[in-house]
């Protein structure tokens, strides 16, 4: 939670806590019950901000650990590759090379180093029993690339609902301090609108990042010719 957060909200508490002190004699009842509401209010928003956020860096960490799997994964398929190419290429040389022998015996054991050669460039390129050939390996990195976005996407999404939360908090710390209502009904609806991104970064990740991928294009502003 952010320190401008924390000190409304201690404001907030000092103005309850002096209200209580000074007796209901100084400060309307039904202010007074106004004010524990609104308080009440400022917990169970607080309450989702904790939530939003432990859920967010959790998702981030998440994002983070796929991102370098994947980093490695096509590292990996890159040095299949290089591999693959030497092997291939020393096979075609050899071969040309095969068909200038006279003897037998040579041209024999020749022609199992390309065979030998040949296997290995195939296994490279898939095998299924050790899960690391570049068939296996790119669906491998293309499986945490796909998992460290749904990752970010949650993240974002969490971020978002602790920025419309912190928000809230302070649309209803402001309430208390100037009493005007109609700022408490504004923070509880902009925390419904965080709760809206929290849950949406827990069962549908994609859906908020997409569409305000597709408002940021609408509302851009046009570049000068």
């Amino acid at each position: 939670m952010s320190h401008g957060v924390h000190a409304v909200e201690h404001e907030v508490e000092h103005r309850i806590s002096h209200e209580h002190s000074a007796g209901e004699g100084h400060e309307p009842k039904a202010a007074q019950n106004q004010n524990k509401k609104i308080a009440l209010l400022i917990a169970v928003i607080a309450l989702f901000l904790a939530l939003s956020e432990t859920l967010g860096k959790s998702a981030q960490t998440t994002g983070l650990e796929l991102n370098i799997k994947a980093s490695d994964a096509w590292n990996f398929f890159q040095a299949k590759a290089i591999r693959q190419t030497a092997l291939r290429t020393a096979a075609e040389a050899m071969a040309v090379e095969l068909t200038g022998r006279p003897d037998d015996a040579s041209k024999g054991t020749m022609s199992k180093q390309i065979d030998a050669w040949n296997a290995t460039v195939k296994r490279y390129e898939s095998d299924p029993k050790e899960g690391d050939g570049r068939k296996e390996l790119r669906a491998q990195a293309e499986r945490y690339e796909h998992d460290r976005d749904i990752a970010m996407s949650r993240y974002h999404n969490y971020e978002l609902g602790s920025a419309a939360y912190q928000i809230g908090i302070v649309l209803a710390s402001a309430s208390v301090i100037t009493g005007m209502i109609g700022l408490a009904y504004g923070a509880g609806a902009i925390g419904i609108v965080g709760l809206l991104f929290t849950g949406l970064g827990l069962f549908a990740p994609d859906v908020p990042h997409e569409t305000l991928h597709w408002f940021s294009h609408l509302f851009q502003a046009p570049s000068g010719h």
